[in-house]
């Protein structure tokens, strides 16, 4: 086996920095409903998602396998694609995921990282080394049909949950108890983003490790692969993307405990399905689409459809916007060394310039406590008065 040259060391080195920012971009997904309801203080929900984060990764390869073995077709020579060309794309997710969370939108990581990958593999190699099979199968597909399947289940629990706890005059309705169990469905769904998520920088770790002849074609990833994996999207998740969870835990609807749960239960039930099966999935829309769907399922509730809209957009826009950033940074990666020195610096400068930018309009977790308003209480809907009977207004006028 050759020994590791530096471009193959640089690529996993930023392979680790996008599972990070792939943490804290997504911590939204888990904790922003509960964080929302008040069930869990936001440092205490980040510490938690970042455990099960952490727990998550160990527990399933499928979707790393997905990307290593699926989306790059293999020619006589072994996989197309170069270790310099995942370099290039994974400077087009990493900077598209800063560029959305400095918006505060929740858009897919995961297709960051497929576009950022068939960007650069398109310009460095060619059209046809992407099986668009795979990503049409395992990738787009489920990023149109996920959102909706996981809205109408979500609708559906909402609805239940609260015709199960219906309201009757001077008795209590049970409905709080939501707010203990949004601690464990919250939960479910952080150990289901672990499941996926962290496999996808797995993946592209070990089609590294392949396209470099470090490992054979069609094996899965190693332990250290896996554990470096789990570690660094755990420590992402603990520092909290608080601009997200703010959009998605009080920018779409307002969340309460009932709906909360119904949410959550729907999203880790989904992820963990699609992660059985192989499917990248985006657990961003999968989070997103069943708060709207609660929203829809909770009488009173007000889906706030312009938000929505902007988020519908950046998901639209993900894929693309990330392929044309790792098609440029591969074409700088292509001259050569100087090319990848190219690539480290302008890279640099614009993470740099985003973060310069974020401090301007600092969010952090002091601002959701003060959004957090008394969510346990019932939502009052007003009833326009009804008009006296006619014999009754006679009586009133004797």
């Amino acid at each position: 086996m050759p020994e590791l040259t530096l471009i193959v060391v640089l690529v996993i080195a930023l392979a680790l920095i996008f599972d990070f920012t792939n943490g804290f971009h997504d911590t939204a997904n888990a904790m922003a409903t509960p964080i929302a309801t008040g069930a869990m203080k936001p440092k205490v929900a980040v510490t938690v998602a970042a455990v099960l984060n952490l727990i998550g990764a160990f527990l399933s390869t499928e979707v790393a396998r997905t990307i290593s073995g699926g989306m790059i077709k293999e020619g006589e020579d072994g996989i197309l694609i170069t270790p310099e060309l995942i370099f290039a794309g994974l400077i087009g997710a990493i900077v598209w995921n800063l560029i959305t969370w400095l918006r505060g939108l929740p858009s897919s990581s995961s297709h960051a990282l497929f576009g950022g990958l068939i960007g650069a593999t398109v310009i460095g190699v060619g059209f046809q080394a992407v099986d668009y099979d795979v990503v049409m199968a395992k990738v787009i597909l489920p990023a149109i049909i996920a959102p909706i399947i996981v809205g109408v289940v979500a609708f559906i629990a909402t609805r239940l949950a609260y015709a199960l706890t219906r309201r009757e005059a001077g008795r209590p309705d049970g409905r709080g108890g939501f707010r203990y169990a949004q601690v464990f469905s919250s939960s479910l769904v952080a150990l289901a983003h672990g499941t996926n998520d962290a496999q996808k920088t797995m993946g592209v770790i070990t089609l590294t490790l392949i396209a470099g002849g470090y490992q054979t074609v069609g094996t899965g990833p190693e332990f250290w692969v896996i554990a470096s994996c789990a570690l660094a999207i755990a420590i992402g998740t603990y520092t909290g993307g608080w601009r997200i969870i703010q959009t998605v835990g009080r920018g779409l609807t307002d969340v309460k405990p009932a709906q909360g749960f119904a949410a959550e239960t729907s999203t880790a039930a989904t992820i963990l399905a699609s992660s059985h099966l192989g499917f990248a999935l985006s657990t961003t829309q999968v989070a997103s689409g069943s708060v709207i769907g609660s929203g829809l399922g909770r009488r009173g509730s007000t889906v706030r459809w312009g938000m929505a809209g902007h988020i519908a957009l950046g998901w639209v826009l993900t894929l693309p916007a990330a392929g044309i950033m790792g098609a440029f940074a591969a074409g700088l990666a292509l001259l050569g060394p100087v090319g990848i020195v190219l690539d480290v610096i302008i890279g640099s400068i614009v993470v740099a310039g985003i973060y310069w930018w974020s401090r301007s309009s600092r969010v952090t977790h002091h601002h959701l406590l003060h959004d957090i308003d008394d969510a346990g209480h019932v939502v009052r809907i007003t009833k326009t008065p009804r008009k006296p009977a006619r014999r009754d207004r006679k009586k009133v006028a004797l």
